[in-house]
């Protein structure tokens, strides 16, 4: 039964990564494809983590600590984009 509740997270998650992928491309705004790419990192890490517990393994631990800080670099760099209009200021 607990394994049946995984793949069914798992089909569940991968379908919210589709529909943020649709975001991603039709976005109105760079903000909702931003939003978009976000919530695709969030759904990565969540089925990196069903996947893990469903093959009993510590193999995908690296892979959510990676994807997390990747998102959470390009969250703060689209802030800083949206903000002061350059990602990395030169001050000359």
């Amino acid at each position: 039964m607990f394994e049946i509740l995984m793949i069914v997270a798992l089909s569940l998650l991968s379908i919210a990564i589709l529909l943020n992928i649709y975001r991603a491309v039709k976005g109105p705004s760079a903000a909702d494809r931003v939003l978009a790419l976000d919530a695709i990192g969030i759904n990565l890490i969540a089925g990196s983590a069903v996947l893990s517990v469903l093959l009993h393994t510590h193999a995908f631990l690296d892979l959510i600590l990676l994807v997390g800080i990747l998102s959470f670099i390009g969250t703060i760099a689209f802030a800083r984009f949206v903000e002061r209009g350059v990602v990395i200021e030169r001050k000359r």
